[in-house]
C-alpha cells in the first residue's frame, strides 16, 4: 500500500476502514478524547478507540508512540489528563489497578508479576488469601481452587497448581498470570507483549487460549511488535503513532507491509546477512567450562548450572544462541563477563586467558556487552545520557585520564557524536535515560558499546521489547560490526532474528549446548523444538 504513511498523516486513510461493525457489535470499552502529559512530552493524544465484547484487538506502534502508556491508563495504573473512558456503556474513573480489576480488566504484563518461592495456586490466590484459606480449613479442598481448576479446564490451561512456580518455563508461567486474571474477574485481559519470550511452540500454545477464551466472551486487548504475529491472531488492529491513534483495520485489509509503514514510515524490515565473512582467526574460545550453583564449589559437589560449555567465535562472524529462557543463557553471559566466576573450563579472548579476569579488565581488553535488561543491567535511569555514555568504560579515554579523573566536558560531546551517529531521539544529552523510549534508550546503549571499538561483543537480548524502526537499526549496527570483523555471540528469544542474523546457532537446553545448526537450514518451528527438548524426544521414540 504505497503510500499509506502519508494518508495517515494528511489524515487520508480510508474511512471505511475505521472502526468498522461499530453500530453492530456491543462496545465494551471506549476510549473518548484521552490525553496523557509527562514533562516536556504528551505521550497520548485525543485518542478515540472502541473494543469490541469478544474480540482479539491488538495496538502497534514505534516505542514511544504511547501505547504502554495507553493499556496503564485503561487498567488505572495512571489518571488521564483530559478525556474519558467507557465502560459497558458507564463513564469509569480508576484510581489504581484494584480499581479495574473490581470493574473486569485483568493485565498480563511484560515482566511476570510472580512469587518465585510460592506454589502455582499460592501465586494465583496471592491478594485474595482470606477466602481462599476460610474455605481450604473448612472443607479440605476450597471453592476458589474449584473455582481454579475449572477455569483451567476451560480455557486449557494446563499447569499443575502445586508446582513451585521457580520450576516452571516462561510459557508455564505466563498461564499462572493469565489464570491469576481470570481468577479476579477478568473480563478483558490486557496483554503487554506477550509472545517476546516464546518459542513458536508456545505461542501456538498462547494464541489457541486467546482463541478460547474470546470465544467465550473474553475481550482481549494486547501489545505486540511482531507484525505476522498481530495478523495471525488479532481481529482489528489499531496502530498509534506520536501519541495518537491514527488507524483501526480489519485484519484482513492490511498486510505486514502495510502495518509497518502505519507505524514507522517504511517497509518492514528483516534480520538478514547478506554478505560472508571468510575469518580462521579465533578471537573468542570458551572450553570446557562448568559453572556450580554454589559459589566456589566444586563441580562434583553441587548442582551444575552449565555443564562442558565449548564454543569458539572466529572474526566477523555471529555465532546466536538459542534456548527457552531459565536453561543458562543468563549464567552463561555473567561467567564470559567475570560477574560469576567458573568452577572449572576456560575462556580466551584474543589469544589471551582471560578465565580469571575481573569483569573491569576484559572490558577494558575492548569487551564488549550489551544487557538483556536495559533498566536493570543497561542504564542508570535517572541519570543524564552523557554520564550514562560511560558506563563500564568511565575508567578510559576520552572519559577519563588514568581511569580517575572524569572529563564531563569531553564525555558530553562524545555522547552528542554518538546520539546524532545512532539516531537516538532526545533534545539534548542533558535529558535523563528514564526521559528517552525503550528504542531510543537501546540505541544509546549500542552507541556506547560499538563506539569504543570491541574486538567481541556479547549481545544479550539486543532488540528486546523494541519496535520495528529500532529494530532495524540495531540489526543494521551489528551487521556492519560484523563486517568490519566484530566477533559477536547473539543471545536472543526472537527466533527469526537468530537466524536470520547468525552463521552459526548453538542451542542450549537445561545449562548444556546440546546442538549446532546451519541458520540457513532450521525454520523457527525446528529451532523451537531442539529448544524445548521435544526434537530429541522425538528422536528416542524413533529408537
Amino acid at each position: 500500500m504505497a503510500g499509506s504513511a502519508d494518508m495517515v498523516a494528511s489524515g487520508e486513510w480510508p474511512s471505511e476502514k475505521k472502526d468498522q461493525g461499530a453500530g453492530a457489535r456491543e462496545v465494551v470499552i471506549e476510549l473518548q478524547g484521552i490525553t496523557k502529559r509527562f514533562p516536556g512530552v504528551i505521550a497520548n493524544e485525543d485518542i478515540n478507540l472502541k473494543i469490541f465484547k469478544g474480540e482479539i484487538h491488538a495496538v502497534c506502534g514505534e516505542n514511544g508512540a504511547g501505547k504502554s502508556t495507553l493499556m496503564k491508563i485503561i487498567y488505572g495504573m495512571q489518571p488521564p489528563d483530559e478525556g474519558s473512558i467507557v465502560l459497558n456503556g458507564t463513564e469509569v474513573h480508576f484510581h489504581s489497578p484494584k480499581d479495574a480489576i473490581d470493574s473486569g480488566i485483568g493485565m498480563v504484563h511484560q515482566h511476570f508479576m510472580l512469587a518465585g518461592y510460592l506454589s502455582v495456586l499460592e501465586n494465583i490466590v496471592l491478594g485474595a488469601e482470606k477466602d481462599f484459606y476460610r474455605g481450604l480449613l473448612k472443607r479440605g479442598k476450597s471453592k476458589s481452587q474449584e473455582q481454579i481448576e475449572k477455569l483451567c479446564s476451560i480455557y486449557g490451561l494446563e499447569v499443575d497448581l502445586n508446582a513451585n512456580l521457580e520450576t516452571l518455563e516462561v510459557g508455564q508461567r505466563q498461564k499462572v498470570e493469565i489464570i491469576k486474571a481470570l481468577y479476579r474477574g477478568a473480563e478483558i485481559l490486557i496483554l503487554d507483549e506477550p509472545t517476546s519470550v516464546l518459542v513458536p511452540q508456545e505461542v501456538e500454545e498462547l494464541f489457541e487460549t486467546m482463541r478460547e477464551m474470546a470465544s467465550q466472551g473474553k475481550t482481549i486487548l494486547f501489545i505486540d511488535h511482531k507484525l505476522d504475529e498481530v495478523l495471525a491472531i488479532a481481529d482489528r488492529i489499531t496502530v498509534v503513532r506520536a501519541g495518537r491513534s491514527v488507524a483501526t483495520v480489519n485484519k484482513d485489509e492490511v498486510t505486514a507491509g502495510e502495518l509497518a509503514e502505519l507505524m514507522i514510515g517504511s517497509e518492514l524490515p528483516t534480520p538478514e546477512i547478506f554478505e560472508e565473512v571468510e575469518s580462521d582467526e579465533v578471537l573468542f574460545q570458551v572450553e570446557a567450562l562448568n559453572l556450580a550453583a554454589d559459589h566456589g564449589a566444586p563441580a562434583q559437589s553441587s548442582k551444575l548450572l552449565l555443564k562442558d560449555i565449548n564454543f569458539a567465535i572466529r572474526q566477523g562472524e555471529i555465532v546466536g544462541i538459542a534456548g527457552v529462557e531459565g536453561n543458562g543463557q543468563a549464567e552463561l553471559v555473567e561467567a564470559l563477563l567475570g560477574v560469576r566466576h567458573v568452577t572449572s573450563g576456560s575462556v580466551t579472548m584474543c589469544g589471551d586467558d582471560i578465565t580469571d579476569w575481573s569483569t573491569r579488565e576484559r572490558r577494558e581488553s575492548q569487551l564488549g556487552y550489551i544487557p538483556e535488561d536495559r533498566h536493570e543491567m543497561g542504564l542508570l535511569l535517572p541519570s543524564p545520557l552523557w554520564e550514562n555514555t560511560m558506563l563500564g568504560h568511565q575508567g578510559s579515554e576520552p572519559y577519563a585520564t588514568g581511569g580517575f579523573w572524569l572529563h564531563p566536558s569531553a564525555t558530553k560531546a562524545k555522547c552528542a557524536e554518538m546520539v546524532k551517529e545512532f539516531d537516538v531521539r532526545t533534545p539534548n544529552v542533558n535529558v535523563p535515560a528514564d526521559a528517552l523510549s525503550g528504542g531510543n534508550q537501546q540505541k544509546l546503549i549500542i552507541g556506547r558499546e560499538m563506539t569504543m571499538n570491541p574486538k567481541v561483543l556479547i549481545a544479550a537480548h539486543p532488540t528486546r521489547g523494541i519496535d520495528i524502526g529500532a529494530q532495524d537499526a540495531v540489526w543494521e549496527k551489528l551487521r556492519v560490526a560484523r563486517q568490519n570483523g566484530l566477533a559477536v555471540l547473539l543471545v536472543s528469544a526472537d527466533l527469526d532474528e537468530l537466524i536470520g542474523l547468525s552463521d552459526r546457532l548453538l542451542v542450549i537446553l537445561r545449562g548444556a549446548i546440546v546442538a549446532e545448526l546451519n541458520p540457513a537450514e532450521v525454520t523457527p518451528k525446528e529451532l523451537g523444538s531442539y529448544m524445548t527438548g521435544a526434537k530429541f524426544e522425538t528422536e528416542s521414540s524413533m529408537v
